[in-house]
């Protein structure tokens, strides 16, 4: 399993674009890729449960990915995340 937690700087945190960008990212890959904020988990490849955490600017939130392929997967959700999003 990999595993990574990020700072979500953007003003407007997790919003509808780069959560597609984050989800679509993570469509990519045949590992189970969770998001964990306050305590929840969702799956990173679901648009809905995204949106629902309302992750927003400041936030700590996790990325854990456990399959085949979770090490390429967390280093491309990596590069998504900080291409705005946060650190």
């Amino acid at each position: 399993m990999a595993e990574k937690t990020f700072k979500i700087t953007a003003e407007t945190g997790i919003h509808a674009r780069p959560a597609t960008q984050l989800v679509n990212k993570a469509g990519q890959f045949s590992s189970d890729i969770t998001l964990e904020y306050k305590g929840k988990s969702v799956n990173l490849k679901s648009i809905m449960g995204v949106m629902s955490l309302g992750v927003g600017q400041g936030a700590e939130v996790t990325i854990k990915a456990e399959g085949s392929d979770a090490d390429e997967a967390l280093s491309a959700i990596e590069e998504v995340i900080k291409e705005g999003l946060g650190e």
